[in-house]
């Protein structure tokens, strides 16, 4: 597992209960990223290791060193930390920059990149729109930012900057739920019908949709834009939000569970193969770091994509899934992390 060093060269409040952090390596080179992704940060709480992912705010084709924004959760202990705990110059331990929610930007192409963000959601977004308006010529990009208030939206001026730059390709709505024009106060599907048709630049066939923020959100956006007529391909999501607090890998409260047996798993990771007995109440990822096998993980909550491996033999059953596409499943691609056995000798590739 490689693991990164990285110093808080800057570290700020924002609006929306948001810290706006900005890192630079210790030794070395900033570590490669693409527009998207995200940043995992390791913290030791009572001798046991808790990981965070924040979504990288900062592009790699801008000149700009790494950023994060961390909005502050309700009783969650790590957010209260970098929030109130954390200082200039001190140092963060990550990994490297993951994520599959990516922009490949092309020069030349002509189409029109469509950016829904909710709240914090717009921290991913903002990368990809600094990435798609720079590196490309042709596109238009529309971002359709969803907040309580102006006050309380996150990158507003930079946003508004970004729009001064770049009139003739970038189009920026923003949504304010306290706003009297009600028909601009939330993103409904009539409203995502009308935006999108009225900012479409080029082919349908050749637009992109991005969309995050929380999960009801993304499904809404995603529907809606289904009904018009988009491809699922067209249609890519990131959810910004992970659990603060640290679920129970043994508890299977509220949870119906048939099959009860052990089943064995052959687990391919770093050129080295091993064997788990993987019990029905516990999950690959949780079995996996039981034997100190360090493989990739995250949210532990099937919401990023840290853990992505592939099933070739046998079979896996997820609790929970929000990354991967009836598509990729179908290719045997699954999460280790909510992840169990359904037969001996599953074979399971990272």
């Amino acid at each position: 597992m490689t693991t990164l060093q990285l110093r808080i060269t800057e570290i700020s409040k924002q609006p929306g209960d948001n810290v706006f952090i900005r890192l630079a390596p210790v030794e070395g080179a900033m570590p490669h990223y693409e527009a998207g992704q995200f940043l995992t940060v390791l913290f030791e709480v009572k001798g046991k290791e808790i990981r965070r992912s924040y979504s990288i705010c900062s592009s790699p084709d801008v000149n700009e060193a790494l950023s994060i924004a961390v909005k502050l959760v309700e009783n969650g202990e790590i957010s209260k930390n970098l929030h109130h705990k954390t200082a200039l110059g001190d140092i963060l331990t990550t990994l490297l920059p993951n994520g599959i929610f990516t922009y490949s930007p092309v020069a030349e192409i002509r189409r029109t990149v469509f950016l829904f963000a909710a709240g914090v959601g717009i921290t991913p977004v903002f990368s990809i729109l600094k990435t798609a308006l720079t590196r490309e010529n042709q596109s238009k990009v529309v971002l359709i930012y969803s907040n309580r208030s102006q006050a309380s939206t996150l990158f507003y001026d930079e946003l508004n900057e970004w729009q001064q730059w770049y009139p003739e390709r970038f189009k920026l709505i923003f949504l304010f739920s306290d706003s009297k024009r009600l028909q601009f106060a939330r993103l409904n599907s009539f409203l995502i019908h009308d935006l999108v048709g009225a900012n479409l630049g080029y082919d349908q066939s050749d637009a992109l949709c991005y969309t995050c923020g929380p999960i009801d959100y993304m499904v809404m956006c995603r529907i809606s834009l289904l009904a018009m007529g988009y491809r699922l391909d067209q249609i890519k999501k990131e959810t910004y939000f992970i659990p603060e607090d640290e679920a129970d890998d043994d508890d299977m409260t509220e949870k119906e569970v048939r099959d009860k047996n052990t089943y064995s798993v052959i687990l391919e990771f770093n050129q080295n193969t091993y064997q788990l007995a993987v019990p029905y109440y516990k999950r690959i990822l949780q079995v996996a770091l039981e034997h100190q096998i360090n493989v990739p993980y995250s949210c532990r909550a099937g919401i990023c994509s840290s853990c992505v491996a592939t099933c070739t033999d046998g079979g896996v059953r997820m609790d929970y899934n929000e990354i991967l596409t009836d598509q990729e499943i179908a290719m045997g691609r699954v999460l280790i992390c909510t992840g169990h056995p359904t037969q001996n000798n599953t074979r399971i590739v990272i």
